[in-house]
């Protein structure tokens, strides 16, 4: 936990925003993987470790934003936990850790709901995304757990992420920790990148490397030489010579702040000509992409300035063809980057996604773009100093993908698809960093990944 002065400003800065009434938060609990006794690795909700900062479940956090008390509901352990788990430390003191000196055993927030409720105050939840939580939510509130999330508080999410949004000194300290481990993960799988290697083995050495950093990873790691499949968790292939080995990956901190990256490696460390080339296109993007993120400007356009970049290139190569610009307004680059730019990055590897994408990346000035590829976009609003954002421009090749714009004539004035179709086996390329935004302009956090061609080349043929 950070110092208990960090959760007590924490949560008087929620108490700031103008909401009447009491406020909800619900930790997590235990999660079984097969019966109930054997559970997942355990991860508390993210917004209870934000205010509350206690990583243990069966509990209930409230904020009573009327009167300015905080609770901390729970119960203490029991003759046969400790037998299992060992001298447990009492509620009272690990609530004290976080500033709050009311707490009650766990049946007792039935009691203030209730007395809320009954007496006309509003009650502010945030979205559940846990079945049991929408369980427990049925029974504090009477309704069905079918619609409770339709319920959540548009109040409370606005307020936690004006507040979350930001990242304070020690949380950016905290990234930084988590980048660290996760450039030993991608640095240890581009040595591992060698003909015959079986994904599943680099996949499962750099989950290790993320344990072993005292964490665990931040998602469940991506790793695949096909990496036209964005999000490609099958892990089951031996690398073959002339392949590109995508691997996106991050670790969690010790006080589960996350990092999250990709590279791009050639399986037995050499280049052939054609990736390099994209390989150089993606990298130019990604690198404009971070010299544009600045304070007050819009992550949109930050966004749509990478896909010039990437479209520029792929003229350049005789993939694409017509006015860039216009190509790109039409969505013409979505047939080789069909995703947003990046997303916000904390406590969550897609920062605070359970309040709401919508809610986190746009607001009233800036809203979704309604046109494929540039609709994934996390983010579009206006970055702020203390922003923590996630730069990965990339270029797939995904054969569907293709035949269907080619058989539909979709773009065809800014495509050649005759050019295209000779790169259908090429798989695919994404190249990301973990990005700070500053007073001035923004950094990359920590030490960055190695990314240069000759350098990733490098590590792979040293092994």
């Amino acid at each position: 936990m950070f110092e208990k002065s960090t959760y007590i400003n924490r949560r008087k800065a929620l108490k700031s925003k103008g909401l009447k009434g009491i406020g909800i938060f619900l930790g997590n609990n235990e999660s079984p993987m097969n019966y109930r006794d054997n559970t997942y690795h355990y991860r508390q909700d993210s917004s209870f470790l934000y205010f509350f900062g206690l990583n243990f479940p069966g509990l209930v956090g409230i904020v009573d934003f009327d009167s300015g008390d905080d609770y901390i509901f729970g119960d203490d352990v029991d003759i046969e936990d400790i037998i299992w788990m060992g001298t447990q430390v009492p509620l009272t003191e690990n609530a004290a850790k976080a500033g709050v000196h009311n707490t009650a055993p766990f049946t007792k927030v039935f009691d203030i709901v209730t007395k809320a409720t009954a007496s006309g105050r509003k009650v502010h939840f945030l979205p559940p995304y846990r079945g049991e939580n929408k369980i427990l939510l049925e029974k504090l509130l009477g309704t069905s757990s079918l619609v409770v999330s339709s319920q959540a508080s548009l109040e409370l999410i606005k307020a936690v992420i004006s507040i979350r949004e930001i990242k304070e000194v020690q949380e950016v300290e905290e990234i930084k920790r988590a980048c660290k481990t996760g450039l030993q993960m991608h640095v240890t799988a581009m040595r591992m990148a060698q003909v015959g290697t079986w994904e599943q083995k680099i996949a499962g050495t750099i989950e290790g490397v993320a344990l072993a950093g005292g964490g665990m990873t931040s998602f469940p790691i991506i790793l695949s030489q096909n990496g036209e499949t964005l999000h490609n968790h099958d892990h089951s292939q031996t690398l073959k010579e002339g392949k590109l080995m995508l691997c996106d990956a991050g670790a969690e901190s010790l006080l589960h702040y996350a990092s999250d990256f990709t590279r791009t490696t050639p399986v037995g460390g050499e280049f052939t000509q054609k990736q390099r080339e994209i390989y150089e296109i993606v990298l130019a993007a990604n690198n404009k992409a971070t010299l544009l993120t600045k304070p007050g400007v819009t992550y949109l356009s930050v966004h749509l300035a990478a896909a010039e970049v990437i479209a520029a290139g792929l003229k350049e190569l005789g993939l694409m063809k017509g006015d860039v610009k216009e190509a790109v307004a039409a969505g013409a680059h979505a047939l080789f980057l069909p995703h947003g730019l990046g997303h916000m990055l904390g406590l969550d590897v897609h920062d605070m996604e359970d309040l709401g994408q919508i809610n986190v990346g746009y607001d009233n000035e800036v809203q979704p773009v309604d046109q494929f590829g540039t609709a994934y976009l996390r983010l579009g609003k206006r970055l702020k100093p203390g922003f923590v954002v996630t730069n990965e421009p990339g270029c797939y090749f995904i054969p569907a993908l293709i035949d269907k714009w080619y058989a539909e004539g979709i773009n065809k004035d800014f495509i050649n698809f005759d050019k295209v179709n000779e790169y259908r086996d090429f798989g695919g390329i994404r190249l990301e960093d973990d990005i700070l935004v500053t007073d001035t302009g923004s950094e990359i956090i920590g030490e960055r990944v190695p990314i240069d061609p000759d350098e990733v080349e490098e590590i792979v043929q040293k092994g």
